[in-house]
C-alpha cells in the first residue's frame, strides 16, 4: 500500500512566487497570506493580494469559511503551475487571520530563514 504524506507548507511572501523564484514549482507546499480581492462562488477560486503580488486560489476542498473581500486570509497547499506560468494554490487548509500584522509577518519570516539555514550550517561537516 503506498503512503502518502502531506509536506509541511513553506511560508512565503506572494512577491516571492515569481516564476524565476526556487519556490515556483510544481506542487510545491506552500504557506500564503495575502488580503481577499475576489471571490467566485461558482468556481471556488479566490485572488489574494499583498502589495502588487496577487494568486489565485482553489476553495473548493475547503468548509466552513466565510469569505469577505478586504479580509486577510492565510492558505496552505500545492502550487499548479499551468501554462504561461499562471499558478493557482489548490488550498487544503484556510482560515481568516484579520488582525495579523502583515509587516511583522514577513520580519518573522526573514528571522526564521535565517535561524533555519544556521541550523543547516551547523550541522553541516
Amino acid at each position: 500500500m503506498a503512503s502518502s504524506t502531506l509536506k509541511p507548507g513553506v511560508p512565503v511572501t506572494l512577491q516571492e512566487l515569481e516564476p524565476s523564484s526556487e519556490m515556483f514549482k510544481q506542487g510545491a507546499s506552500l504557506r500564503v497570506t495575502g488580503i481577499l480581492q475576489s471571490y467566485d462562488l461558482d468556481s471556488a477560486v479566490a485572488v489574494i493580494q499583498d502589495g502588487s503580488a496577487r494568486l489565485k486560489i482553489d476553495t473548493q476542498h475547503l468548509r466552513d469559511i466565510s469569505f469577505r473581500s478586504g479580509s486577510m486570509f492565510q492558505f496552505i497547499g500545492e502550487l499548479l503551475i499551468r501554462p504561461n506560468n499562471d499558478a493557482i494554490l489548490q488550498a487544503r487548509v484556510g482560515r481568516n487571520v484579520d488582525g495579523l500584522d502583515l509587516n511583522l509577518y514577513r520580519q518573522s519570516l526573514i528571522v526564521r530563514r535565517q535561524h533555519e539555514a544556521k541550523l543547516l550550517s551547523s550541522r553541516r561537516p
